[in-house]
């Protein structure tokens, strides 16, 4: 398949976003329980964020930041869902359409394990696409850096596009 040329395009996502009272703590559209949350100018979602960022980079159409600067109004704590939406049209546009999708989520705090499925599922619907063509795994840093020591989140994503 990778050898047709444009027919498959792969991308790679990375955010990172502090932790902070008073915030709600979602990932990958689900709110998990937590008395802290990703600080963000939208509602800081990193796995949706890096998933943007992947979807984007295969579809060769920049990166979440030109699209949805923190310094617009109208993003100032959006669901991360709506921005995914506008990314999907965008590259549904340029003929491709995700295929599936493999992540990593960073975090000491809180633990993901009993989240898993729920997030799946949650981006697995918000891509359209079936939940066995999404992967998520959860790491911790081992107490090493801010990730390790509970200040920060982060998410890896490894997005494959494929013709429509």
């Amino acid at each position: 398949m990778l050898s047709r040329g444009p027919g498959a395009r792969v991308g790679i996502g990375y955010d990172i976003h502090r932790l902070v009272g008073g915030r709600p703590f979602v990932l990958g559209g689900v709110t998990i329980p937590h008395a802290q949350g990703p600080a963000g100018h939208s509602d800081g979602d990193p796995l949706l964020h890096a998933l943007i960022d992947a979807l984007l980079g295969a579809a060769g159409l920049g990166d979440i930041g030109s699209h949805f600067p923190p310094s617009d109004p109208q993003w100032r704590d959006a669901p991360s869902g709506v921005m995914l939406e506008r990314v999907l049209h965008m590259v549904r546009a340029t003929g491709l359409t995700p295929h599936n999708v493999d992540s990593t989520i960073v975090a000491e705090r809180p633990i993901l394990a009993p989240h898993i499925a729920g997030i799946r599922a949650s981006v697995a619907r918000l891509l359209g696409v079936n939940t066995a063509m999404v992967n998520v795994k959860a790491k911790t840093n081992e107490g090493l850096d801010s990730l390790g020591q509970g200040r920060a989140v982060a998410a890896h994503v490894v997005v494959l596009l494929a013709e429509a």
